[in-house]
């Protein structure tokens, strides 16, 4: 619901303020004190496009803050709304409302404000999408645009039809992918063919040299220790025969292992104790001796004797050199190619089998469409009677008793360029997202009258009363949300105002429902009365406010709409007399 909105600098409105109620609200004032511009600055609220036009002369910006709440509307408007709160990081007042900001410079520039966040204008629009709906002369007109007649009865039987809208655009976006499948394979045949024997060509050259992950660095470490083999082996033999002595004359008594085992037994013959103390120090070296000595003759015994060995290693790094030069920097890029290689491989069957399978897919899935197409469609014809009868009704009540409201269903042709047609029943039919319908509102204004398209039948008049005909009838099944009508009693007068004020009333039970208008017999079912004044400081500036109207002040401005009546007698007794009838009216609509 929205609570209250503050204007800075909007049109002829320097600064307004106007708190919002429950119920039914209207505004009224004298042409050209603003009225306009409040259904304005809940358009720019709404994510509405930015008009620097709008701002007033002189002002540098245009400011428009409205608070929300969430409390009374339904368990799914509330959490969309809590959804966009937390994507944009907004944040709710201590009393749980929500204030969204607009700014509109001079120069055209715009920003928007969210929970005291900063985020595009967009997000505005998705937040105020489930709380706010503004009817104005432009949502007149959009009534008449097939999509929207579409949308209207799809909200009204959204119980039946949203859950097989949902299945049939499952089954649809199946068919699509297959098909889109289907012919890209056909029509690049030659090309995957081609494209599957030089994948076939390079997984048999990888599979002939089988590489193992991490063997060209391994190679590498090899070859690099092969290259050095002689200069080893003489190393480790030299070292080995310091310790041990030569292996070919041990007896000599050079090794550092047989002058250690005599200075062992010089010691342990001496008497010195100090000397002989020295002994265990002997063994210990002795030992370590006769490890590294060990150690030194097996890396010996391990080195290849094969003169041979470098030159396969040789060849091995080249061949897997041959693959990273054509399809990774190293031998794990190579082995990850493969993998994705046999995959892509995998998918790129287009032989006459291959291809047969897959329009039979296609043609399952075509089949799952139509099916979930047809009772789609059978679904909004048995719905849209149901509309028709409802809002035939509501017209009968807003003065326009003989008039009847047609709504056909019927399929959408496909066309020459269409690039998904369905066959349905022998004709090409266009599978759209929303299904293969199209809906058509048709009015015959009254009896015997032809029935014929809104955009043709209805005049401004009769098409307001058509559009809150529709509301009032698809109101029944939602709750909460708040609505604006822009002079939705254009064209209008009499018995039909009254009506309207009337079905505006039965609205406002279930809504908040905001009117802007100037016909007195509506402004008499308000529950809350606003009116903008305009002043004139004598040198040309023209300023408007919004302020609520007391009960006597309600009467001299319903006086005033009665042709301009304020100043008499007659004037004022007609607007008490209009009060007092719908709030007779209203009474008995609750008991």
């Amino acid at each position: 619901m929205l609570t209250e909105i503050r204007i800075d600098g909007l049109g002829v409105i320097s600064t307004a303020t106007a708190q919002f109620h429950e119920g039914l609200t209207v505004l009224t004032g004298e042409t050209g004190a603003g009225k306009t511009m409040v259904v304005t600055s809940l358009h720019l609220l709404s994510g509405a496009r930015a008009d620097a036009g709008r701002v007033r002369l002189g002002a540098a910006r245009a400011v428009v803050e409205g608070r929300f709440t969430v409390d009374d509307v339904n368990d799914a408007a509330r959490a969309e709304v809590t959804q966009v709160l937390e994507s944009a990081a907004a944040e709710q007042d201590d009393d749980g409302s929500i204030i969204a900001v607009r700014t509109v410079g001079s120069d055209g520039r715009s920003r928007a404000h969210l929970g005291g966040r900063g985020v595009p204008a967009s997000v505005l629009a998705d937040f105020t999408a489930p709380l706010l709906t503004v009817h104005g002369q432009n949502d007149q007109l959009r009534l008449q645009r097939p999509d929207q007649q579409l949308s209207a009865l799809d909200q009204f039987a959204a119980d039946t039809i949203a859950p097989l809208l949902r299945k049939y655009g499952v089954q649809r976006r199946s068919w699509l992918d297959a098909r889109t499948e289907l012919l890209e394979r056909t029509a690049r045949s030659r090309e995957l063919a081609q494209e599957a024997d030089r994948l076939q060509h390079s997984l048999s050259e990888i599979d002939a040299i089988a590489p193992e992950p991490g063997e060209d660095v391994r190679i590498v470490d090899e070859v690099r220790r092969l290259s050095d083999l002689d200069s080893l082996r003489e190393a480790a033999a030299t070292a080995h025969d310091a310790l041990a002595g030569p292996a070919d004359a041990p007896e000599d008594g050079s090794g550092a292992l047989e002058l250690l085992g005599v200075a062992r037994s010089r010691i342990e013959s001496a008497d010195d104790p100090a000397l002989i103390g020295l002994a265990p120090r002997l063994v210990e070296a002795i030992e370590a001796v006769v490890d590294l000595t060990t150690e030194l003759s097996g890396y010996l015994s391990d080195l290849p004797s094969d003169p041979g060995a470098l030159d396969s290693l040789l060849t091995r790094q080249a061949e897997l050199k041959s693959l990273t030069r054509k399809y990774a920097p190293d031998i794990d890029g190579v082995i990850a190619w493969a993998e994705e290689a046999r995959t892509r491989l995998g998918s790129l069957d287009v032989s006459e089998e291959a291809l047969a399978a897959l329009a039979a897919e296609v043609d399952i899935a075509a089949e799952r469409v139509r099916e979930a197409a047809r009772k789609l469609s059978t679904a909004r014809t048995k719905a849209a009677g149901k509309l028709a009868s409802a809002v035939s009704a509501e017209l009968g009540g807003l003065a326009m008793g003989k008039a009847k409201l047609e709504v056909e269903v019927r399929p959408m042709p496909a066309g020459p360029q269409d690039s998904a047609p369905l066959t349905i029943d022998g004709k090409d039919v266009h599978a759209g997202s929303s299904g293969i319908d199209e809906v058509e509102f048709r009015l015959s204004a009254h009896s015997g009258a032809q029935s014929l398209p809104l955009s043709k039948s209805a005049s401004g008049g009769e098409l307001s009363r058509v559009m809150l005909a529709l509301e009032v009838v698809l109101a029944r099944s939602d709750h909460g949300a708040t609505m604006v009508f822009d002079e939705v009693d254009a064209g209008v007068g009499g018995r039909a105002a009254v009506e309207i004020g009337r079905r505006l009333a039965r609205l406002a039970r279930t809504h908040q429902v905001i009117v802007v208008t100037h016909l007195p017999q509506v402004a008499a079912f308000a529950d809350t009365h606003l009116v903008v004044d305009k002043s004139d400081d004598g040198k040309g500036t023209v300023n408007s406010g919004v302020r609520a109207l007391t009960k006597d002040e309600r009467v001299k401005e319903l006086a005033r709409m009665l042709a301009g009546l304020d100043d008499t007698e007659t004037g004022r007794a007609h607007a008490e007399e209009l009060l007092e009838t719908a709030r007779s009216e209203k009474t008995e609509a609750t008991v």
